[in-house]
């Protein structure tokens, strides 16, 4: 059986980036730099949301579930650059050549990796080869939205369309896994203008593993994993993470315990 890769990823604006395209010297502050992008785009589509290639990659997290292990983990360390953990994230494929899954990493982790990886010379072979290299990339590649080298759990299960989108909070929460624990998407910038960039990694790799989570109940659905399976799967995970002194795993469990859990 292939590995399988859960990824997430968190951003902030680009702020080095909107001063270039904008002609915004050192005068006006990163604070104030973010504030016009948001209100730009607030002009001009209603909502603040910046676009994809203006998204600074601050954090990457994984999920590998190879053989008999289970690892959650944020790609390198707290001084690393962009370039360097969208590198590593493309070093893992190319390595493992595992399947991925994500939520909503169609719609935006993934084209962010695209654009961000593009302005920093990013290389990823494995990742971009539709048959050139390897024919049975030709039938399933990372790149086509209907391949099972990549699952979109979000964009599958809303049979790939947006008015049928769940919040991956909501689903796990219903499923009887912790969701998201004090910390959203929303609050990614403010807590990295405070220097916050750990518990900004300690957030994604939760939410990472509530993706798993998700990915193994539907495995389970599909057939693919039977109930006790399921059950074996879930196990593996409350005893890897026990196994760490990291008070998010402690606080995840703990609140995963506090639930009506599988």
């Amino acid at each position: 059986m292939n590995p399988v890769l859960v990824f997430d990823i968190e951003t902030i604006p680009d702020i080095a980036g909107l001063r270039k395209l904008h002609d915004l010297g050192a005068n006006v502050t990163d604070r104030d730099v973010a504030e016009m992008a948001f209100q730009m785009r607030r002009q001009k589509t209603g909502a603040d949301f910046i676009q994809h290639h203006l998204q600074k990659v601050v954090a990457i997290s994984c999920v590998l579930r190879e053989g008999d292990t289970f690892r959650a983990w944020s790609l390198g360390g707290l001084d690393d650059d962009e370039r360097s953990i969208i590198q590593r994230f493309f070093d893992g494929i190319d390595k493992y050549t595992p399947q991925l899954v994500s939520w909503n990493g169609s719609g935006f982790d993934l084209p962010v990796l695209h654009y961000r990886g593009l302005i920093h010379g990013v290389q990823c072979a494995r990742y971009w080869d539709m048959g050139e290299d390897d024919r049975e990339f030709k039938w399933n590649n990372y790149i086509s939205r209907y391949h099972t080298r990549h699952i979109d759990l979000m964009d599958l299960l809303a049979m790939y369309g947006g008015r049928a989108n769940a919040p991956l909070d909501d689903l796990a929460k219903l499923l009887g896994f912790p969701g998201k624990l004090g910390m959203d998407g929303s609050k990614v910038w403010e807590a990295y203008q405070q220097g916050r960039l750990e518990e900004i990694r300690n957030y994604c790799e939760t939410d990472v593993v509530n993706t798993y989570l998700v990915f193994t109940r539907f495995q389970m659905m599909r057939g693919q994993i039977s109930s006790k399976q399921f059950e074996r799967e879930c196990e593996l995970v409350r005893a890897t993470l026990a196994k760490s002194s990291e008070s998010h795993w402690q606080e995840y469990l703990a609140a995963w315990l506090a639930t009506d859990h599988p």
